[in-house]
């Protein structure tokens, strides 16, 4: 537990610090996140890279930042997403632990903060499915993790959520609707 803390809040300054005054926040966060990711990766050991507590962590901690400094979040969570998943699967994280952390911990955020979580979650999903493209990963099993990943943390924060965040991913994300749709079978 210590460990996590002292991710999210290594984090949190560490968007706060890089971004603090920058005009495009959303075009310059995907580059500072994945460089904060790799560092705090380097400096937190090898055993951060193993479960999804680490990159959830990563997240939460670009998400206090974005709030800190007044950035409305969900227009960066693609950018914070995307930044995450480089940075942790190319210091050896996994793509599986990569995209469940991010996701999951994108909409919880959202939740937390007052976000849509519809729209956080496709931003989440998109994000996650880019950034394993960019690092040589499986899309296709991206795609299907983040979006099962999306529904099953809505579900744990309400009906409400759940509904919206199956809604916004059927409608702004390719191939989500037959993933959705397979998940229930």
């Amino acid at each position: 537990m210590f460990l996590v803390s002292n991710v999210v809040n290594g984090v949190k300054g560490g968007v706060t610090s890089t971004l603090k005054g920058v005009t495009d926040i959303a075009g310059s966060v995907v580059t500072s996140v994945k460089d904060i990711t790799i560092t705090t990766l380097k400096e937190t050991g090898e055993f951060a890279k193993e479960g999804i507590d680490i990159p959830a962590s990563l997240i939460k901690g670009a998400f206090s930042g974005l709030a800190e400094i007044g950035s409305t979040t969900v227009e960066s969570v693609k950018g914070v997403v995307t930044g995450t998943v480089e940075g942790f699967m190319n210091s050896g994280g996994t793509q599986d632990a990569a995209v469940k952390g991010t996701v999951a911990q994108s909409i919880e955020s959202a939740k937390d903060l007052g976000n849509d979580v519809g729209d956080t979650a496709v931003a989440a999903v998109k994000g996650s499915v880019d950034a394993v493209g960019k690092t040589g990963g499986d899309t296709v099993e991206a795609l299907r993790t983040a979006v099962t990943t999306a529904v099953d943390t809505a579900k744990g924060l309400g009906e409400d959520s759940a509904n919206a965040v199956k809604e916004s991913l059927k409608s702004g994300v390719d191939g989500a609707d037959k993933i959705i749709d397979s998940i229930k079978k």
